[in-house]
């Protein structure tokens, strides 16, 4: 792992420093990582609801849809249900 050194201002550090504290983070750095990662995360959740928008409408979503969900989700754990049984 590389290092990289930030500057903060006074209050962010402070800032930081408390944040350490509250959530019982091992160090400052620790802290930036996971805020770091989260934000990955939203921009990668993001690019995802873009790229849906973006493409060609489906059937739609209502209660028939979910209702086929919940039936498929029911019939693959019989499935695992009766292969765990063999």
């Amino acid at each position: 792992m590389s290092t990289t050194n930030i500057s903060l201002a006074d209050a962010l550090k402070s800032f930081t420093y408390a944040q350490v504290s509250q959530r019982g983070c091992c160090t400052g750095s620790e802290y930036v990582r996971e805020l770091i990662r989260k934000d990955q995360d939203r921009q990668h959740l993001c690019g995802l609801l873009l790229a849906g928008a973006e493409s060609a409408p489906t059937a739609p979503v209502d209660g028939n849809y979910f209702e086929s969900l919940r039936a498929r989700v029911r019939y693959a754990d019989a499935v695992s249900l009766f292969a765990d049984a063999r």
